[in-house]
C-alpha cells in the first residue's frame, strides 16, 4: 500500500497560503516523497548549487543540469532514507557530542571553536547550517556502522591467509586510486533490460576509452556510490577494495580501462586513476586506557558525563586510581575488569571520535569527557610507538583490512536494499512533463 500523500497536500495548501502575503517569494515545493518523508524543492536546488561551486573550484567539468539533478536527487534519497532509519532506531546526535566534535575540528586545525565559527562564515555558511550538515554526517557515519558492521564476520582463516599472503609478497604492495562507473540493471531483470542496460555500458565505456572526461562520465552515468564524486574511489590496496575491483586488477597501470564486468549490480566500468607504492613502512600504535559510562533510560545524559567530570577532577588531584574506579564503573567489558587497559592499537579502529580524542592527547594526559557512538568516555594516553610494518603485518591490521574490504561491499548491499524497499515517488516540475 502507499503511503497516504495528505502530508503533500497539506505542505503545497501551507506554501499556496504564503503567497498572499509574500508575492515575490519563490515557491517551494514537494519534489520527492521518501516513505512517509518528503524532499523539497529547494533541498535539491541547495545540493546542486554546491556541487557546482566545488566543481568550479576544483577545475572540474559536469555534466548536463538534467543529469546532475538526478544525482543529486539519488543522493538526497539515500540520505535521507538512512537518516529515517536512524529515526527509527532511536539514534540521535545531541547537542552535547556535536560540540564535542567540533571542538575536535577546531583542535586539529589549530584553530578555536570562535575561529573556526569566522572562518566558516567567510566560506558562506551559517553556523547553525555548519552545525546540523556535521550532525547529519556523524548521524550517516553511525548508522552505517551499527547497521553494516553486524551483517560482516572475518574468519581465523581468512585472518591467517592474508597474514602468509602479504608476507610472502614482502609487502610490495600498490595502493590504487580507482574510477568506477555502475550501469544498473534492475533485480530479475529480463532480457530485453539486460540487453539495454549492456548496450548502454559499451557505449559509455567507448566514450570513456575515446578520453572523455572520467569524473563529468561518471556524474552523469554512474549509479555507483561515488557517482556524485565522479566516481572516484579513495587510494586502496587490494586488500581492502571491493572483491570485484581486486580481481580485475592484476598487474593494471594507471590509465587502464577494464570493462564492462557484470555483478549482479549492473555492469561496471574500471579506470585506473593513478597507482603508488605505499608510502608509509610504520605505522603509529598506542596504548590506551578508558572509563565508558553509557547513558540509560535510567542515567541521563548530562549524568554520565557529569561522572565522568567528577572522576576526571579526582584522578588529576591524587584523589582517586584511574584503574580502580575504570574496574568498578567502566562499562564496556572487554576492558573494565582490566582497569580500562586497551592495549596497543592502531587509533584508526577505534570509532572516529575515540580515535580523534587519542589523537590530541599529550603522553598521560586524561581527555575531557567525550561522546562517542557507544556512551561517554574518558581516555588516558599512555604510550605511542612505532611498529615496523615491513616484517610482518599483526592479526590486528589483517582484520582491518578485510573488515575495510566488506564494510564497503557490504554498505552497498545494505544501501540497495533499502532503496528497493521504500516507497519514492518523483513528482516532476510542470515544465518537465511531457
Amino acid at each position: 500500500m502507499k503511503p497516504c500523500k495528505h502530508l503533500i497536500f497539506a505542505f503545497l495548501a501551507l506554501a499556496a497560503s504564503h503567497t498572499v502575503q509574500a508575492q515575490t517569494a519563490p515557491l517551494d515545493r514537494v519534489s520527492v516523497q521518501i516513505n512517509e518523508g518528503i524532499l523539497l524543492e529547494s533541498e535539491i536546488t541547495g545540493m546542486i548549487k554546491t556541487v557546482k561551486a566545488n566543481a568550479t573550484a576544483a577545475g572540474q567539468a559536469l555534466p548536463s543540469d538534467s543529469a546532475l539533478r538526478t544525482q543529486v536527487i539519488e543522493r538526497l534519497i539515500m540520505t535521507r532514507l538512512q537518516m529515517q532509519m536512524a529515526d527509527r532506531i532511536g539514534l540521535h546526535i545531541g547537542d552535547l557530542q556535536l560540540d564535542q566534535t567540533i571542538g575536535n575540528i577546531a583542535k586539529e586545525q589549530n584553530l578555536t571553536v570562535d575561529q573556526m565559527q569566522l572562518k566558516i562564515a567567510e566560506e558562506g555558511m551559517s553556523w547553525n547550517q555548519y552545525r546540523e550538515q556535521l550532525r547529519e554526517e556523524i548521524t550517516l557515519g553511525e548508522i552505517q556502522r551499527i547497521q553494516v558492521q553486524r551483517r560482516i564476520q572475518v574468519s581465523p582463516q581468512e585472518i591467517n591467509s592474508l597474514v602468509k599472503m602479504i608476507e610472502e609478497k614482502g609487502l610490495q604492495e600498490v595502493e590504487f586510486q580507482i574510477g568506477h562507473i555502475l550501469i544498473e540493471v534492475p533485480s530479475s531483470p529480463n532480457s530485453e533490460q539486460l540487453a539495454s542496460a549492456s548496450k548502454r555500458a559499451e557505449t559509455v565505456l567507448k566514450r570513456v576509452k575515446d578520453g572523455a572526461d572520467f569524473r563529468r562520465t561518471a556524474i552523469a552515468a554512474s549509479s555507483g556510490p561515488k557517482a556524485l564524486e565522479g566516481g572516484v574511489w579513495d587510494y586502496m590496496n587490494v586488500n581492502e577494495m571491493p572483491t570485484l575491483f581486486a580481481e580485475v586488477l592484476g598487474n593494471a597501470k594507471p590509465g587502464d580501462v577494464i570493462g564492462p564486468i557484470r555483478s549482479g549490480a549492473g555492469f561496471h566500468i574500471i579506470k585506473v586513476l593513478d597507482a603508488r607504492g605505499l608510502q608509509t613502512k610504520e605505522i603509529d600504535e598506542v596504548r590506551s586506557r578508558h572509563i565508558l559510562i553509557k547513558p540509560s533510560p535510567i542515567l541521563s545524559e548530562e549524568r554520565a558525563k557529569a561522572m565522568l567530570d567528577k572522576f576526571v577532577k579526582e584522578i588529576r588531584a591524587g584523589d582517586a586510581d584511574f584503574a580502580a574506579l575504570a574496574r568498578q564503573y567502566s562499562e564496556d567489558p572487554g576492558s573494565g575488569a582490566k582497569g580500562g587497559e586497551l592495549g596497543w592499537a592502531d587509533p584508526s579502529v577505534y570509532v572516529p571520535a575515540f580515535a580523534q580524542t587519542l589523537n590530541a592527547l599529550e603522553l598521560n594526559e586524561i581527555s575531557e569527557p567525550f561522546r562517542s557512538s557507544h556512551g561517554w568516555h574518558i581516555v588516558q594516553l599512555e604510550e605511542r610507538r612505532k611498529t615496523d610494518a615491513t616484517d610482518k603485518f599483526n592479526t590486528n591490521r589483517a582484520h582491518q583490512l578485510i573488515f575495510r574490504r566488506k564494510f564497503n561491499e557490504e554498505l552497498q548491499n545494505w544501501l540497495d536494499e533499502m532503496r528497493s524497499e521504500a516507497y519514492i515517488e518523483v513528482f516532476e516540475p510542470e515544465n518537465n512533463r511531457g
